[in-house]
Parts: structure tokens; C-alpha cells; sequence
């Protein structure tokens, strides 16, 4: 038996946690686990918008029928084709052969390409409305947030946006099910880390979104992923205002790569002389033992960012390299970066690190560090001018 969840008199939450999966899509740790909302609306004409990961079905079709019983869904809403979310669609077809799938023009291809359904279909353009009874339901694309059939779903008698992957949260749902029933911090944290791993190399989309998402009067945000929001709605909008914008807070990144030490002796002496000089916040993260979906979401969260590598076969240190081009690839933006490295017979670190700093348009701060052999009493100082110079960027910025 499942006790309902109500969003409001007629609108549920039928998601499920997921505690088994060690890596979302193959990549990034789940360390306390992730959930899959889906929500479902029980009118003269039953919705479900979404569905969940394939592997918490049974879970998923005992929460619907614990709500509508017998009834049949009239519609399947698809806000996102992504299998965590659309998963179950072929089950709940089987289940109810009468429903009619709803989605935008780039959704319907996908549909028929994953799951070979072409018939029942109802293709939304942007403002269409379906109308349940007393709900009803209006559509906004949100291309490439973060793929390019996204939309958002919208009820407007109770101001609720079913916002599919945005404002989403790494994170199982234990008890609580919205952010006031919770400690919110953790999940904002998770959210942030969800963003800047999943979303955050669409900043312009995101923020084309968010310009749809002023015309809307909204008090409850209803994710695919993570708690439903109904008491921070401005603080989250202000979050992914500003995380795709790359805006950022006073702090900094270290991320170091080490095999013997000596690359993580001028790490402690470049933070040492971030912290006399009055920077507070100060993370420093071993690239070999972190993995970077941590270090990228406190990336996104503070402007310094220091790279510090020894050469490996002419080369970044592999998994220095491998965090690199993941920024790369994310084309993050906006931050001040400090280099350190070090070698023994041929040094190559500092240059690539330079490279990759120029790439993104980073500001370099003062002059690479780089050390042969162990840390000396010149390189030792120089660690320290760094450390000084990027605490002085930083601190030039406070308002």
C-alpha cells in the first residue's frame, strides 16, 4: 500500500528513489543515490507526466493504481526523452494501449526511434494547451536544457511547472519529499553539482528558459530529479540564473595531480598564502582520488582556480588531463587560473595548463610555477607570489 502524495487536491507525486546505482549514466558517483519523479494528474481526463528508470517499475505502477485504481491514463506527458525519465513508456503503453502520447516535434521521433511507437500521438507547439477537466496544461520548449526535445509542462491553476531535468538534484528523496521537509542545503549542494556535470555546458539555453520561466507566476517547481520546491522557488531561480551565467563567489579550486608529492608541497604553500591573505574559502581536491564531478561543481561555484600537475610522458598526468578536457568540453567560463607543475628531466605541465587556460579565456594570474625535482627555496617563494596575486584578484572584486 502507498499513502498519495498530494502536490495539490488532484496532483500527485508517483516518483521513486534509486539507492543501487553507484554511477548516473555511466559517469558521475551517486553517493546517496538519485530519484525519479514522475507526477500524475487524476481529473475527468488522467495524466502522467514522465515516467521513471526502467528498474523501479514495479515500485512506479503500484504508486499510479494506489491513486486511480482501475481508471485508465488518458495522457502520457513527455518532457524528456532521456531513458531515466522515459524508461517506463513502453510498460505504460501496454498497460493502457488507449493512451495518447504528448510531445513536441522533437520528441515524437524519438519516441518512435526507442520504442517503435508512432500511433496515439499528440505533437504540442510552444503555448498549446490540453485541457483535463479542472487542470490545464500548458507547454514550453526548453531546447538543450539539456537535450534538444525538452519542454516544461505547466498547470496554471496551481502554478506548478513540471520542469523535467531543470532544478534537478543528484540525491534519493528519505522521507521528505519537499525542500521543507528537509535540510535543503545538501540538496543544493547536489543541485549544483546535477547542473554544472548535466547541464552546465548549455549556459545560453538555460538562460533563454529562464526568460520564458519570468511570464509564468510558479509556486511549485516539480523536477524530474531531487525534492519537489515550493519554499525556495526564488532561491533555486537565482541559482541557475547565476550558475549559467558563470557567475561565481570569492573562493578558490585547487586540483592537483601528485605521484610522489612533491606537485602537492607547492599546492600547500600556494593555499597557505591564499588563506594569509584573507581567502576563506579554499578547496583543495587530489584528482586521483576525487572524482571530477565534485571538482567541477565547486568549480562552478568559485572563481580561482588553481591547476597544479606533474609532466607524465611529455604530458598532463592522466587524470589531470582527463578533468581538463572535461572543462574543455564544457567551455566554462569566467575564472582566474593559477599553474603549478613539476618534472624531472622535461617539463612540459605548466605549458599545456597555460594552453588549456587560454582555450577557455581564463585569466592566467602572474607566471606558471613549475619545479624540477623536489620544491626549492625560489620555486618555494614564487608558489607564495602566486597564491598572493590570486587572493588579490579576488578580494579586488568584492562589492
Amino acid at each position: 500500500m502507498y499513502q498519495p502524495v498530494h502536490l495539490s487536491d488532484d496532483i500527485y507525486y508517483v516518483g521513486v528513489n534509486d539507492r543501487r546505482t553507484e554511477l548516473f549514466e555511466n559517469i558521475w558517483p551517486l553517493p546517496r543515490g538519485v530519484a525519479y519523479n514522475s507526477y500524475l494528474i487524476n481529473d475527468e481526463k488522467v495524466a502522467l507526466i514522465d515516467t521513471i528508470e526502467i528498474g523501479q517499475v514495479e515500485k512506479f505502477l503500484k504508486k499510479i493504481h494506489a491513486i486511480i485504481g482501475d481508471k485508465t491514463i488518458d495522457y502520457l506527458i513527455i518532457n524528456h526523452m532521456e531513458p531515466d525519465h522515459a524508461g517506463a513508456v513502453s510498460i505504460i503503453r501496454e498497460l493502457y494501449p488507449q493512451i495518447r502520447i504528448v510531445g513536441n516535434k522533437k520528441t515524437l521521433p524519438m519516441v518512435e526511434g526507442f520504442f517503435g511507437i508512432n500511433d496515439n500521438i499528440i505533437e504540442v507547439k510552444e503555448g498549446d494547451e490540453l485541457d483535463l477537466g479542472k487542470h490545464r496544461l500548458q507547454f514550453y520548449m526548453a531546447p538543450m536544457v539539456h537535450w534538444p526535445e525538452t519542454m516544461v509542462t505547466y498547470e496554471a491553476s496551481r502554478k506548478i511547472l513540471f520542469s523535467a531535468d531543470a532544478f534537478g538534484s543528484f540525491g534519493t528523496l528519505d522521507g521528505g519529499i519537499f525542500d521543507d521537509e528537509m535540510d535543503f542545503s545538501y540538496f543544493a549542494d547536489e543541485m549544483r553539482r546535477y547542473y554544472s556535470n548535466i547541464v552546465g555546458k548549455y549556459g545560453s539555453p538555460v538562460q533563454k528558459a529562464l526568460e520564458k520561466l519570468k511570464g509564468l507566476s510558479v509556486s511549485t517547481i516539480a523536477s524530474a530529479h531531487g525534492p519537489v520546491i515550493r519554499s525556495h522557488i526564488n532561491e533555486v531561480i537565482d541559482l541557475y540564473d547565476r550558475w549559467s551565467r558563470f557567475d561565481t563567489d570569492e573562493g578558490v579550486v585547487i586540483a592537483f595531480a601528485s605521484m610522489y608529492g612533491n606537485t602537492e608541497e607547492m599546492v600547500e604553500v600556494t593555499a597557505r598564502a591564499l588563506a594569509e591573505e584573507g581567502i576563506k574559502e579554499i578547496r583543495i581536491y587530489d584528482v586521483s582520488k576525487t572524482h571530477s564531478s565534485f571538482i567541477i561543481s565547486d568549480i562552478f561555484k568559485y572563481k580561482g582556480v588553481v591547476l597544479a600537475s606533474p609532466t607524465y610522458n611529455s604530458k598532463l598526468h592522466p587524470n589531470m588531463e582527463a578533468l581538463v578536457n572535461k572543462l574543455l568540453h564544457m567551455g566554462v567560463k569566467n575564472h582566474y587560473l593559477g599553474i603549478l607543475g613539476s618534472f624531472t628531466w622535461a617539463g612540459t605541465a605548466t605549458k599545456q595548463l597555460k594552453e588549456f587556460g587560454e582555450s577557455l579565456n581564463w585569466e592566467i594570474v602572474g607566471q606558471p610555477v613549475e619545479e624540477k625535482h623536489a620544491l626549492k627555496k625560489q620555486k618555494y617563494d614564487e608558489c607564495r607570489i602566486l597564491g598572493k596575486n590570486l587572493a588579490e584578484k579576488l578580494i579586488s572584486e568584492r562589492k
